[in-house]
C-alpha cells in the first residue's frame, strides 16, 4: 500500500508517494531422503576407465606416438578398471543407479516421465580419490577373463572385477510435491531390471546383457 512522505528542496515542501512492499515468502521445494536397501540379481561388473586407458586415448587425440604396450597384468588391469571407495569396498557411479531409475519412468504410466526423474532425485555417494562419486557395494570380489574386441575388430582379452553377491544401500533425495515414497521405492525396484555396470541390460552397447540386475531389498 502506497505511502506518503515529505522532501525539501531548496526551501519547499513536497508530498511524494512511496510504495512499500510486503516481504515475499520464499517456499523452497520440500526435499525428502529415503535410504533404500537393495540386493543384487545378478553379478554387478564395475568398470572405471584407467588411468592408462584415459592417457592413451588423449595421446592418440593429440596425434602422439604410441608407447609400446607393457606385458598385460590382469590383476593389475582388474584392479584399475574398479572404483574404489575409501574403506576398500569397489562402488558403482551414483549416476548409474540414477540413470536406471530415471529409465525405469518407461515402465509405467506417462504420469512419470524420465525428464522428471532427472531432475526429481538425487543420489548420494562417496567421493574417491580420482573424484567420482560411487556408491559403495558389499559383497565377494572375483576377477574375470572376457574376450573382447577394439574398434577394429582386433580380439583382445579384457579384465574386470565382478561382484557376486552383493548389495547396497541407496541414499535417494526426492521431491517430496512430484514423488511420495511409496513411489520412490517402486521405481527403484523396477531400476533393478535395467541394472548398472558393465554388460547391464539397459547398455546401448550390450543389450543382451544380464549383469548388474537388483532390487529393493525386503529385509
Amino acid at each position: 500500500m502506497p505511502k506518503t512522505a515529505t522532501q525539501d528542496k531548496n526551501g519547499s515542501k513536497a508530498t511524494i508517494a512511496v510504495e512499500v512492499f510486503e516481504p515475499i515468502v520464499l517456499r523452497r521445494l520440500e526435499k525428502r531422503v529415503a535410504m533404500v536397501p537393495i540386493v543384487g540379481v545378478t553379478p554387478v561388473i564395475p568398470h572405471r576407465w584407467s588411468e592408462k586407458a584415459k592417457k592413451m586415448m588423449l595421446d592418440k587425440q593429440q596425434g602422439k606416438a604410441s608407447e609400446k604396450k607393457a606385458p598385460k597384468d590382469p590383476e593389475a588391469e582388474a584392479k584399475a578398471a574398479t572404483y574404489w571407495c575409501a574403506d576398500g569396498r569397489p562402488g558403482i557411479q551414483a549416476v548409474g543407479f540414477k540413470a536406471a531409475i530415471a529409465d525405469a519412468a518407461r515402465f509405467f504410466d506417462k504420469s512419470v516421465t524420465i525428464e522428471m526423474l532427472k531432475r526429481a532425485i538425487h543420489i548420494f555417494g562417496e567421493v574417491t580419490a580420482e573424484g567420482d562419486v560411487v556408491v559403495p557395494i558389499t559383497g565377494e570380489i572375483t576377477m574375470r577373463e572376457d574376450m573382447a574386441r577394439t574398434s577394429t575388430g582386433v580380439a583382445n582379452l579384457t579384465y574386470r572385477n565382478q561382484v557376486w553377491p552383493w548389495s547396497a544401500e541407496l541414499h535417494v533425495e526426492y521431491i517430496a510435491s512430484l514423488l511420495t515414497e511409496e513411489t520412490l521405492v517402486t521405481l527403484i525396484d523396477a531400476a533393478g531390471a535395467n541394472g548398472v555396470g558393465d554388460w547391464r541390460p539397459s547398455s546401448p552397447k550390450s543389450k543382451s546383457g544380464t549383469f548388474g540386475k537388483f532390487q529393493v531389498s525386503e529385509a
